[in-house]
């Protein structure tokens, strides 16, 4: 009968308890936002190509080989930041 009741209380002391998920919500928001950075990142990348009869000079353009490389890999580190944040508990 006493045990009956123990299990009883920590069923109840369980259920009072909230469920903590590894990440919140403002991780949540984080990796979205990296995730559009590293979309924006390529399609910043995105253009004509050269084929064997066209020479198309903007493959070697700032845009796609300076800016919207960057862009990614700062997404891609924000998105492994956004994973490891763990915001102060007040």
């Amino acid at each position: 009968m006493n045990n009956k009741r123990n299990t009883e209380n920590r069923l109840s002391n369980e259920e009072k308890q909230p469920i903590q998920y590894a990440l919140n919500k403002g991780n949540y928001l984080l990796i979205l936002l990296s995730l559009v950075l590293i979309i924006v990142g390529f399609v910043l990348m995105m253009g004509e190509g050269s084929t064997d009869t066209f020479y198309n000079p903007d493959i070697f353009s700032t845009r796609r080989i300076v800016i919207a490389p960057t862009i990614t890999f700062i997404g891609f580190v924000c998105i492994i930041f956004a994973i490891l944040y763990r915001p102060k508990k007040d």
